[in-house]
């Protein structure tokens, strides 16, 4: 029936578009991308991969064509006058890369001959003939267009020349189809409601955003419904006797009973309950005699008989499905009655009760939070009870209150959300740290407050608790603001941008501007805003209007948008990114399609080289990622992965441990496994099990071979600290997120040694030698944990205890003793509480410049707390906690522990990341300045700064390490960072760009980069939708570059210089600017390659016209443009209009359209961060392939122009330098080139771009198309 109305929809189309003509015309391919059928599927469709860097590469696989607005619902019968089919269309590709039809190039080319919003599109070859089975794999859209990629192919199949065509409506506005009808209002038997259908109104073509598009005719319809008649009431099966009404002395009565199902009138024939009498049973003092009643049991008794025959059975196991000994069985009632204890199956067995109907069982055990399950009778006499019992965790906010703006007198509500075992009942709300009267013991986490007045602003946070423990929220603050005070000054700030190096400098001798910029502060809400339980954006402050501005500029203009007003609007909600790579720690190999899961739920899978994207839920304040390798090699990986709150992507290099080797015990007899004695050190501890500990999920003891892997994580090495999962953090008493410091952490694996199932085991000894301690208050505080998987906090399983002497040789040692039972996959460790905490301020540069207005945002500093000296006599370098913190407007503040009595007590070792690329720190040898180091003397010395490199100048630069010396409050020079005490973390986080910090900065070849409409790529928020805006959407950035050879001397730079060139509100207005400097080929001589980045091709801001931006690239310095791509200059020879290229000294071309790759010097990227699509195609460029990345210049490899570049004489300038001094007159110079008879060679259709009208029509010779070979061929 479905294919049958597909070929009736294709019939109306046909119908629709009069195709009235001769069946041999009709020899076509079965390409029809009519949305109403579906596109044709092909034999077999490739694997959508990552990037489609290439289309014209044989064997490189492609993206798939993004979806285009479904179309296909359209109703063309309610258009008026229907649609019709254009004329065909035959726009070709560059040889080897197939068919390309795409509809942006088509309406360049053609205009309104296709229509921006076409219903379908039909494709043929132009030999006019069906391909021979079994048929090439094509690709068709009314949205995107047609092709057909040679490596999607089938052995013996190729691509031909294609034609295409599209149905366009002839109206503006049609109906779409009728929507199924919605289930009946009514629900319930016997009774009748309604159900409705809708359709929208639609349109073929773009729409201003407010205008009402109206059709003719109802937008929904409705109609009677009914659930039908409800069915014959029946009774169900008795229930269990009840007790007797009497406990002893005389007789008494009980009474079962029936329920009647379904019924509602007339009811069930027949009575309901039913009594009989009962035995009289003895009191106390009177013979002896069966009691009736079962009272609670002593430990290890059995339940008396009560009523004889009649037997209660049942389990007790965890979530997953493993027997649990010694749960305490409860009949349900006041009081509880005790009835048994689960044996090591989980078993359990009453006799002698009688169990009403509606009788439950519960089971309590400790470090489980109780269960509850009704009791099943048979009838027979034997009641069955399954209890399931899941492990206590601790509490974890999933909602955190947002920040708010109100006005006095409005309202707000303040919202958040635990999670855990059992679900937290209590919440309480504190006001600036003071628990609010009232708010205790809520069960519900909502916070009303009515009439604000301003003395209630300030911080509000919750506390959650349940019997497992408490969590805290972050805090919101509360800002109530005066009756007609504003939130948003509608003067901009200061924000300044620097402009090219051409431009004069200003009174003071910068060459920055100020263009301003609006913070993105809450506004007030109004009385209709949401509840504020997550969900809503809010208000903001934001740019209300821009205005253009002419800077003078080296004998020219400079056009330049500044924000000229700021004003309340929508909040902007960026999507927050954490991108990466999951990589073993040993071997660097990537974990392929590895499982990913935040909290219980499975989120997607790692790539083939091991790479993931995560998009962080709205709200989140604490990211727990847990990466799990399918083939079980490597430990599962639980990672707090930093984000940027206000959106972008974040890079992220995780790193697993591989599993340890397992090696065979004998389940029958006691084993003790050693806890990290690698690389020559004495073992930090022992795992002991005794005989029989090894245990199947049933319960049953197992005596036979086990293969046991231990997996140590040895603190003693530093090397090891990126591999350790979570952060290290646990929730206290009061539920505030505390560090621990740890002493070894540890993953187990016990399977039988044939059939390779896996096992548990308890109860276990866990022993830890006292003389790796070095700390002698740690010893009182030393506990045993496990991580939870789910929020990434670590949950105490016990305390270890000192004890006697060991085994064998370690007799005479000391040893810190705790149990442990091994039930589920966790993550133990062991590890301290520690309560000497600070905060280290750390900012990232773009440059050695330091300027503050260069600061680097969006940076993962991470900090790594070094053992306490002296140290571990093998290894002083180990560690004991770390953390990373992603940069802001203002720096990061890491958390890090210190000392106050000695500043060597804590080191911390620094290191900052961007994209994956390390930041280099400010150097320390051979001599040591403060001014560069950002942090004064004498607390500089104290502090013991030291680059990686500080003694041996062959190590990497890019990290450095101090002594957490935690500040003196009453001396002056320690008052001002870049240390401070964990209470002074707000004082951190606002402290000026003047204020002592310690610094990173980012080394790259010199390069510049300007924009007219001005944008921090580190913060998406600061995107202004503009005609001009350098990246027209914020939510995806595609960045492309150029690569260009450079044959000469020295090294040159680089520009390009990118205009409208198509679109009619921006051909030839300045979109920005790029210098770049060139590389040398180490393997070339006098060679070097650039790598310059361009405006892509392609939609502007309003999503409504593609632009192929105008790009030139003009090397600095005598240079003569020797060669251009072959593949590049034949695809923009078939792309037309063309640009001109007749000054040597310089390259210009349209931007193409499509994502060409390194066989045409050019490399695309897209991505949600603008900075790591930038990253990845120039490590692409670098390399001169499509999917590599180098650091290394490969000239020779993937360009797209050559230059040859000589020393110029004395005095002469080069063109690039007349370009920045006269721009004026150096344009004028390449026109008065352009003009000459013999140099005058211009390719088809070229545009004059100053005035937007097409040029005389003339064919150069490298542009002859050579005979016998078809288009689209090589």
């Amino acid at each position: 029936m479905a294919r049958l109305a597909r070929l009736a929809r294709l019939a109306q189309l046909a119908q629709l578009a009069q195709l009235a003509r001769p069946a041999r015309l009709l020899a076509q391919l079965a390409v029809l991308a009519v949305l109403a059928l579906g596109a044709v599927p092909p034999l077999r469709p490739p694997e959508p991969l990552e990037n489609d860097s290439e289309p014209g590469k044989a064997g490189t696989a492609g993206k798939p064509w993004k979806a285009t607005p479904d179309l296909g619902e359209l109703d063309l019968g309610t258009a008026g006058e229907g649609a019709q089919w254009t004329s065909w269309f035959d726009i070709a590709q560059p040889g080897g890369a197939g068919g390309h039809e795409s509809l942006a190039t088509t309406r360049l080319r053609f205009g309104a001959r296709a229509c921006a919003r076409p219903v379908a599109i039909q494709a043929r070859s132009s030999e006019r003939a069906l391909p021979a089975a079994p048929g090439p794999v094509l690709r068709a859209s009314p949205g995107r267009g047609f092709r057909c990629l040679p490596r999607e192919q089938p052995p013996g199949t190729a691509c031909a020349n294609y034609r295409v065509r599209f149905l366009c409506p002839r109206d503006d506005v049609y109906w779409s189809h009728w929507s199924p009808w919605s289930p009946c209002s009514r629900s319930a038997c016997g009774t009748r409601g309604t159900q409705s259908r809708a359709r929208r109104c639609r349109s073929a073509r773009a729409q201003a955003p407010l205008k009402e598009l109206r059709c003719q005719g109802e937008a929904s319809e409705r109609r009677p419904c009914s659930a039908g008649p409800c069915p014959e009431p029946t009774w169900t099966e008795w229930g269990a006797w009840g007790p007797c009404s009497r406990s002893c002395g005389r007789s008494g009565t009980r009474v079962r009973r029936r329920s009647c199902r379904g019924a509602k009138s007339p009811p069930c024939p027949g009575r309901a309950t039913e009594a009989q009498k009962c035995p009289r049973s003895p009191c106390p003092g009177d013979p002896p005699a069966a009691p009736s009643a079962v009272p609670p049991l002593p430990a290890g008794s059995e339940p008396p008989a009560g009523c004889p025959g009649h037997t209660l059975r049942g389990t007790v196991v965890t979530a997953g499905g493993v027997a649990l000994p010694g749960a305490r069985v409860y009949l349900e009632g006041r009081p509880p009655a005790l009835l048994a204890r689960s044996d090591a199956q989980g078993r359990f067995t009453a006799s002698g009760l009688c169990p009403g109907p509606a009788a439950n069982l519960s089971a309590h055990r400790d470090g489980f939070a109780p269960g509850l399950a009704p009791i099943v009778t048979n009838g027979s006499g034997v009641a069955v009870a399954h209890l399931e019992l899941r492990r206590l965790e601790k509490p974890y906010m999933v909602l955190h209150p947002a920040a708010r703006v109100r006005e006095a007198g409005q309202d707000v509500t303040f919202c958040c959300k635990a999670s855990g075992t059992p679900a937290p009942r209590k919440y309480y709300w504190y006001h600036n740290g003071t628990l609010l009267e009232g708010s205790a013991q809520r069960s519900s986490g909502r916070l009303a407050l009515r009439g604000l007045a301003p003395e209630q602003a300030g911080t509000y946070h919750c506390k959650a608790s349940s019997e497992a423990g408490a969590i805290r929220s972050a805090p919101a603050q509360l800002t109530v603001l005066a009756q007609g005070q504003q939130s948003c000054r509608a003067e901009p700030e200061p924000s300044l941008v620097e402009l090219p190096s051409e431009c004069p400098q200003d009174a003071s001798g910068s060459r920055y501007y100020n263009v301003g910029r609006c913070p993105a502060s809450p506004c007030p809400g109004g009385p209709a805003e949401p509840s504020g339980c997550g969900g809503e954006s809010g208000r903001c402050c934001g740019v209300r209007r821009m205005e253009l501005r002419q800077v003078p500029c080296a004998g020219s203009v400079l056009p330049l948008k500044v924000v000229a007003e700021c004003g309340c609007g929508p909040c902007a909600r960026p999507r927050a990114l954490v991108q990466g790579r999951v990589t073993a720690a040993d071997t660097g190999e990537p974990l392929r399609f590895g499982h990913i899961f935040l909290g219980g739920s499975k989120v997607g899978f790692t790539g083939y080289q091991g790479s993931f994207t995560i998009e962080v839920p709205p709200d989140t304040q604490r990211l727990v990622a847990r990466f799990v390798d399918g083939q079980q090699r490597l430990v599962d990986a639980v990672k707090v992965l930093p984000f940027d709150r206000r959106g972008g992507a974040v890079y992220q290099e995780v790193k697993m441990l591989r599993k340890k080797e397992p090696v065979e015990l004998d389940g029958g007899r006691s084993n003790a496994i050693p806890l990290g004695e690698a690389g020559g050190r004495e073992p930090v501890g022992e795992l002991v099990l005794p005989a029989g500990a090894f245990l199947r999920p049933s319960g049953e003891v197992f005596n036979g071979t086990v293969k046991a892997s231990v997996t140590f994580v040895d603190p003693r090495d530093v090397g090891t600290a990126s591999a350790a999962s979570s952060d290290l953090s646990f929730a206290d008493a009061e539920g505030e997120i505390v560090p621990l410091r740890t002493y070894g952490m540890f993953a187990v694996d016990f399977r039988e040694g044939d059939s390779g199932a896996a096992l548990q085991a308890g109860p276990v000894q866990v022993r830890m030698d006292a003389a790796q301690v070095w700390m002698p208050e740690h010893l009182q505080k030393m506990k045993l944990w496990s991580l939870n998987p789910e929020s990434g906090l670590w949950e105490e399983e016990g305390v270890l205890r000192p004890a006697g002497g060991g085994r064998r040789r370690r007799e005479e040692r000391t040893f810190l003793v705790g149990n442990l039972e091994i039930r589920e996959r966790r993550l133990f460790n062991l590890d301290v509480p520690e309560d000497r905490r600070c905060f280290v301020k750390v900012r990232a540069y773009s440059n050695e410049k330091f300027n503050p207005y260069e600061q680097l945002e969006g940076v993962v500093v991470s900090l790594i707390n070094l053992e306490p000296q002296p140290g571990f006599p093998s290894n002083p370098r180990a560690w004991g906690h770390f953390d990373s913190v992603v940069t802001g407007p203002n720096g990061a503040c890491l958390p890090a522990f210190c000392d106050a009595r000695r500043p060597d007590a804590y080191a911390a070792l620094v290191t900052a990341t961007l994209g994956g690329e390390e930041l280099e720190a400010v150097a320390s040898s051979p001599k040591l300045n403060p001014n560069a180091v950002g942090v004064t003397q004498p607390y500089l010395g104290k502090l013991g700064y030291r680059r990686s490199d500080h003694e041996d100048a062959a190590l990497k630069k890019t990290a450095f390490q101090i002594n957490v010396a935690k500040p003196d409050p009453n001396n002056v020079d320690e008052s001002n960072g870049p240390v401070y005490s964990y209470r002074s973390l707000r004082e951190c986080e606002e402290a000026p760009v003047s204020a002592n910090h310690l610094r990173f900065y980012r080394v790259e070849v010199d390069k510049y980069e300007y924009n007219v409409v001005p944008f921090k790529e580190s913060d998406v928020t600061s995107w202004t939708g503009d005609y001009l805006a350098w990246w027209p959407n914020p939510q995806e950035f595609r960045a492309c570059f150029i690569k260009v050879q450079l044959e000469g001397p020295q090294e040159y730079m680089v520009r390009s210089r990118n205009v409208g060139g198509s679109h009619p509100r921006t051909r030839g207005q300045l979109y920005g600017l790029r210098d770049s400097r060139s590389v040398r080929d180490p393997l070339l001589d006098n060679t070097s390659g650039a790598c310059v980045e361009f405006k892509c091709g392609g939609m502007l801001f309003d999503q409504s016209l593609a632009d192929r931006t105008l790009v030139s690239i003009v090397p600095q310095g005598s240079c003569r443009r020797t060669a251009i791509n072959g593949l590049l200059r034949d695809y923009l020879s078939r792309h037309p209009p063309l640009a001109d290229n007749n000054h040597t000294g310089a390259f210009s071309m349209l931007a193409p359209l499509d994502p060409l790759g390194h066989n045409y010097g050019i490399y695309t990227v897209t991505d949600q961060n603008p900075r790591l699509a930038k990253e990845i195609a120039i490590g692409r460029c670098f390399a001169g392939t499509s999917d590599g990345f180098s650091r290394e210049m490969r000239a020779g490899e993937g360009t797209a122009v050559t230059f040859e570049c000589q020393e110029r004489p004395p005095g002469r300038e080069s063109f690039f330098q007349r370009l920045l001094s006269a721009p004026a007159e150096a344009l004028a110079e390449i026109r008065r080139e352009m003009g000459r008879p013999e140099l005058r060679r211009a390719p088809p259709e070229v545009m004059d771009f100053a005035s937007g009208a097409p040029g005389p029509t003339r064919r150069t010779p490298g542009s002859q198309r050579r005979p016998g070979r078809p288009r689209g061929r090589p």
